[in-house]
């Protein structure tokens, strides 16, 4: 899966000086269109766990060490192969449900550690088994999650292997943490972990590892 972050890497560059000169990912996405409304903080949907957790980091981020990283839906007008009118409607899955219905979540860096964590809530959409949140909602989460780190130390990656494994199901509405980390570089090769745990991070639900691969700025991807 292509990880779409040219939002979040205007947001990196800025906060390390870079604002004002985009680089080769910038310019790759310079088709998005954004919605400027800030979808990883707090809206009515969130239970309270999701609210400390959040808290908690925004606290982390006042010393410089973690960073918020903001999300936004926004819409591609690059060219696919479904027809103009339906290309238009495109959108990045996870921010494509109402509020509280789908994917609720937040994600934070720690740039010294090369960690990315996620807190994620899963809405009623994304049931699978009668009140547990789907595997392939989870998958979802834990592909981007991981997909940030990545990106984060490499810049536009692809995912090329995903392996999780599913230790006990998540009910559904509840708050779980995400935590990654970048294991090691090879080349254009990121290999990157991550564990999902309740917000009490008693509960291990998932395990996953996984392997990037950067792109090449301007080089097409069929």
């Amino acid at each position: 899966m292509l990880r779409s972050g040219a939002a979040r890497l205007r947001t990196l560059g800025a906060r390390r000086g870079g604002a004002g000169k985009p680089g080769p990912a910038q310019r790759w996405f310079s088709s998005e269109k954004l919605i400027p409304k800030d979808r990883s903080l707090p809206n009515p949907s969130w239970s309270k766990e999701l609210r400390l957790l959040f808290e908690q980091f925004m606290k982390k981020c006042e010393d410089g060490s973690w960073t918020h990283m903001p999300s936004y839906m926004y819409k591609n007008t690059l060219n696919g192969k479904l027809p103009s009118k339906q290309m238009s409607q495109a959108q990045l899955f996870t921010r494509s449900f109402e509020e509280g219905l789908g994917f609720e979540y937040v994600m934070f860096y720690n740039d010294a550690e090369n960690r990315t964590v996620c807190f994620f809530q899963g809405g009623p959409y994304l049931q699978g088994a009668p009140g547990f949140l789907h595997g392939g909602a989870i998958s979802t989460m834990i592909d981007a999650t991981l997909g940030t780190s990545a990106m984060i130390a490499m810049g536009i990656v692809m995912t090329a292997n995903l392996n999780i494994t599913f230790k006990r199901p998540i009910p559904l509405g509840s708050a779980v943490v995400i935590n990654s980390q970048v294991d090691k570089i090879e080349g254009r090769k990121v290999f990157v972990s991550c564990n999902v745990r309740s917000a009490d991070e008693k509960t291990l639900h998932s395990e996953a590892t996984s392997l990037f691969i950067k792109l090449e700025p301007g080089k097409s991807l069929t």
